[in-house]
C-alpha cells in the first residue's frame, strides 16, 4: 500500500514548555508558566490522535551535522537529554522507538536526490533536546515510532537560498520514502519563528510577568507570517521567507519548515493556529496543516467492530 503524509505541524521546541509541564521524565520542577503555548500543544495532541499516524518524523535544528543529513538508525534509544543552555530547566530521561526501515528509506532517497546522507548507528546516542521537546509536547505518551532528522546547517555555511534548496530536495525525498514504505506519517517542523531573545533569564524562570517579545519588529513579523499561513497563502509566504529570516532572525532558516512543506507538496491550504507565545522573547507558534481535512490524504481506517 502506498504511504502518505496526513499532516504537518509547526512544533517549536523551547525546553521551558516541558519544564512548565513537570512530567516525571524531567528532573527540574516548576510552578508552571508559558500556559498559552502548552495549551496550544494540548489542542495539537487531540488532532494528532485523530490522524492515527504510524510514525512521527521530526527535523530539529539542535541535532547539527554539517557533513550531510543524518537519520536516527537505532531501533530503540534511551538516555538523558540535557539542554546545554538551560540545564537548570531540562534534564530529561527519554526512551523512544525509531522506525529504522523508514529512516533508511529516507536516507536512500536523499542520496538518490544528490544529497549527502548518513544513518546514525550509535546505540548510545544522546538525542538532542529539540527533538525530545517537540516529541514530548506533541505526544507525551511516546507510543508512536519516530524518525529523527538532523539539521545539516547548510543555510548557515552556504547561504540561505542554497541551503533551503537542499531542504526542498530533502523534503521531496522524505515524501518518496514515506510513499514507498506504506507509512501513514505526520511531519514535525521543530522551529521557532522570530528568534531574538533575552540574554539573561529572571531569577524565577517561570515568572510570566517577565515574558514578552524581545523585539517589536520580530513580533510584527511573526504576526504577519502567521496571518499569511492562516489564510493559506503558502506560495506568498515562501517568497517572503528569506526576508523574514533576515529581519526576524527566524529559526526557520535551519530548514525544518521548508523540509515539511516540500514533503507535503507546498499545499496552499490554511494552517490552523493552535496558539502563539513567547519564550525568553522568541516567537513560537503551534500550527497544523491537516491534509486529511483538506482532502489531500485519506482518513484513518475505522477499527473493526
Amino acid at each position: 500500500m502506498k504511504g502518505s503524509i496526513v499532516g504537518g505541524y509547526l512544533a517549536p521546541h523551547p525546553p521551558h514548555l516541558v519544564y512548565g509541564e513537570n512530567p516525571p521524565q524531567n528532573e527540574p520542577r516548576s510552578q508552571g508558566g508559558w500556559e498559552p503555548l502548552r495549551w496550544a500543544y494540548e489542542k495539537a495532541r487531540a488532532s494528532l490522535e485523530a490522524l492515527k499516524p504510524d510514525v512521527l518524523l521530526v527535523h530539529s535544528p539542535h541535532w547539527m551535522t554539517q557533513v550531510g543529513h543524518h537519520f536516527l538508525g537505532v531501533p530503540h534509544l534511551s538516555g538523558k537529554s540535557v539542554d546545554p543552555i538551560f540545564p537548570n530547566l531540562f534534564r530529561y530521561s527519554f526512551e523512544l522507538d525509531v522506525d529504522v526501515e523508514l529512516a533508511e528509506a529516507c536516507c536512500e532517497e536523499a542520496r538518490d536526490a544528490g544529497l549527502v546522507a548518513k544513518m546514525m548507528r550509535n546505540p548510545n546516542f544522546r538525542v538532542d533536546y529539540g527533538t525530545i521537546t517537540t516529541l514530548h509536547m506533541i505526544r507525551p505518551q511516546w507510543d508512536i515510532p519516530i524518525v529523527g532528522v538532523s539539521a545539516n546547517n547548510s543555510p548557515y555555511y552556504l547561504n540561505t537560498k542554497e541551503g533551503l534548496q537542499e531542504m526542498d530536495l530533502l523534503g521531496k525525498a522524505t515524501r518518496r520514502a514515506i510513499e514507498r514504505t506504506g507509512r501513514r506519517a505526520v511531519l514535525l517542523a521543530s522551529n521557532t519563528l522570530s528568534h531574538w531573545h533575552f540574554h539573561e533569564e529572571p531569577e524565577l524562570p517561570e515568572d510570566m510577568t517577565r515574558e514578552h517579545p524581545e523585539r517589536f519588529d520580530g513580533y510584527k513579523w511573526d504576526v504577519r507570517v502567521i496571518d499569511m499561513l492562516r489564510r493559506g497563502e503558502v506560495d506568498e509566504y515562501f517568497k517572503l521567507q528569506p526576508q523574514f529570516i533576515e529581519e526576524a532572525f527566524a529559526e526557520v532558516k535551519s530548514g525544518a519548515f521548508t523540509w515539511m512543506f516540500a514533503a507535503m507538496g507546498y499545499p496552499n491550504i490554511p494552517g490552523e493556529l493552535h496558539g502563539y507565545g513567547t519564550v525568553i522573547g522568541t516567537g513560537n507558534a503551534v500550527m497544523e496543516w491537516n491534509l486529511v481535512e483538506a482532502g489531500l490524504a485519506d482518513a484513518p481506517a475505522k477499527a473493526a467492530a
